[in-house]
């Protein structure tokens, strides 16, 4: 790290990173015009992307922190008007630090916040029920000020993601009686801001805050988290430099490795590309490109959906891969489409707008996700724990490389001995097409491939320095008729003036027996 500069890698509360002098990227621009423009708002981001940094700024600058915010862009914003650094009582409610598979874990969350806000403002609680109090303190908090209240709330959808069916209709209902509140008492509101993953469909906060703006996809906000191309060079500089000579490279291909592996979030159509900052810091850290925001680990809800959906993986590769606009916006836990919240918790970006049918295409962001979320898959479609490794990617590139498709046969023959031993017929193609689909996607990490699924084109075509492999890959035929499609639809012509060592490769999957039993190279 650059002597003297310190990252502000999982710094959440803006005023020790002022304080400490971490290095800041200046978000206090979106602060400016959310604050002058309405009153309450909702902003979905993935995790770890700086939403309760951006939350602990807002509560610094309505407690009039002045002096936290020297040298920023709002202290020229704002002036020295009359209404300029005004101190409003604030109510911060922090959902990140609990387990919400518990029981009552939700109401003991809220009690902790109350009861020190009780001390505070000198309430007696009485035999109020939990939103009877917190209407108490915000009536209490108007009248001491004389100042519209402000309530921050990070987090909120943790209680509702990370739990079960039984505790999640609870955890709703709770919210229900507590948030209620706010619709009621908008007279006594200064300004409403919350921030989570997802944004649950018919969950009080949202019907009852109808007034709510979600700012998610609005472009003018697309930047509000996370690191900008322009952000990225002109605050780091020499952490760019720094990590292009430890990695034996210039700056200019330091900046498009970054790129490819961190940039590429769209929170809005026609945006430019967001960093992820957390990946970002820490490759400047650690003066690596590693995978740092996958490595945190994918949430448990998510590989849940994931089981229950009977997800595809191929889905995510083509080009016309959409959804619909209503869709991104509102996550329905009854809903078996994994879409919405692969997006909400940023393993999909929007690639694309079709402003006639209001649809988004949509996209892996990065290679960081592509590859890591890849890799996650692999355990779940070959019956395979967290912990074991059964898709030995390096070992597969060597192989490709050295030309060694005897190897290459075996492996491919020890995954799928692997696949589950589903009764459906539809379950066992999709197993069968999604383990070659992850192989060959994660191959492309370290070699050219193309993936086709499209009559007419190869199922799958890898290029070396010294080989190209055509592989074609039936379910309960055979090898030869598999290498006899490659010959029929000429699939090797681009490759006729080529003078690289050309593999055809026909495989046949026998479903009842879980085994490669043909495997033709010509």
């Amino acid at each position: 790290m650059v002597q003297g500069r310190k990252l502000p890698i999982g710094i959440q509360d803006f005023e020790s990173l002022r304080k400490d002098n971490y290095v800041y990227v200046d978000k206090t621009e979106y602060i400016y015009k959310l604050v002058h423009s309405g009153k309450p708002y909702f902003l979905s981001r993935p995790r770890r992307f700086g939403k309760s940094l951006f939350l602990s700024t807002l509560r610094a600058y309505f407690e009039g922190r002045r002096e936290l915010f020297t040298g920023l862009k709002i202290m020229e914003l704002e002036g020295d008007g009359p209404d300029a650094w005004q101190k409003y009582p604030v109510f911060y409610f922090d959902f990140n630090k609990d387990e919400y598979r518990r029981e009552a874990a939700i109401e003991s969350v809220l009690e902790g916040h109350l009861e020190k806000w009780e001390e505070q403002y000198r309430v007696d609680k009485g035999s109020r029920s939990l939103a009877g109090r917190f209407q108490k303190l915000i009536e209490k908090a108007y009248e001491e000020s004389g100042k519209g209240v402000v309530v921050l709330v990070d987090e909120y959808d943790k209680a509702l993601l990370e739990t079960d069916d039984e505790r999640l209709e609870h955890n709703k209902a709770v919210f229900k009686g507590f948030f209620s509140t706010l619709k009621s008492y908008d007279h006594y509101l200064k300004f409403v801001f919350l921030t989570g993953v997802t944004k649950f469909s018919k969950v009080s906060i949202f019907s009852d805050l109808n007034q709510l703006r979600d700012i998610s996809l609005i472009p003018e906000y697309n930047g509000i988290c996370g690191i900008m191309q322009s952000e990225l060079i002109e605050h780091f500089a020499p952490e760019i430099n720094e990590l292009a000579i430890a990695n034996g490279i210039d700056r200019e291909n330091c900046l498009m490795k970054l790129k490819k592996m961190y940039d590429g979030y769209h929170f809005g159509p026609d945006t430019d590309g967001v960093y992820n900052p957390f990946s970002l810091l820490n490759a400047f850290a650690d003066k690596n490109f590693g995978m740092y925001w996958f490595a945190t680990g994918t949430p448990t809800f998510l590989i849940e959906k994931l089981k229950k959906s009977g997800f595809d993986a191929k889905r995510f590769t083509g080009e016309e891969f959409y959804e619909e606009e209503g869709s991104l916006t509102d996550y329905r836990v009854e809903s078996d489409d994994p879409v919405p919240l692969f997006y909400q918790t940023g393993y999909l970006t929007i690639k694309g707008f079709d402003k006639e049918f209001r649809s988004y295409a949509l996209g892996y962001p990065n290679e960081e996700v592509k590859y890591g979320f890849l890799k996650s898959l692999a355990p779940y479609y070959l019956c395979a724990e967290k912990e074991t490794n059964p898709l030995d990617v390096r070992s597969f590139v060597l192989d490709i490389r050295k030309g060694n498709t005897d190897s290459l046969r075996d492996r491919f023959t020890a995954l799928f001995a692997r696949l589950p031993y589903p009764t459906d017929e539809k379950i066992v193609e999709q197993n069968f097409q999604n383990v070659i689909y992850i192989v060959f996607m994660l191959l492309g990490q370290y070699t050219f491939t193309e993936i086709h699924s499209a009559k007419g084109r190869a199922d799958c075509i890898v290029e070396t320095d010294d080989y190209v492999y055509i592989f074609e890959f039936k379910r309960d035929k055979s090898a030869q008729e598999a290498l006899k499609q490659i010959e029929d639809m000429d699939y090797a012509k681009p490759y006729a003036a080529d003078k690289r060592k050309l593999l055809k490769i026909g495989v046949n999957f026998d479903s009842k027996e879980r085994s490669i039993n043909g495997w033709e190279v010509r």
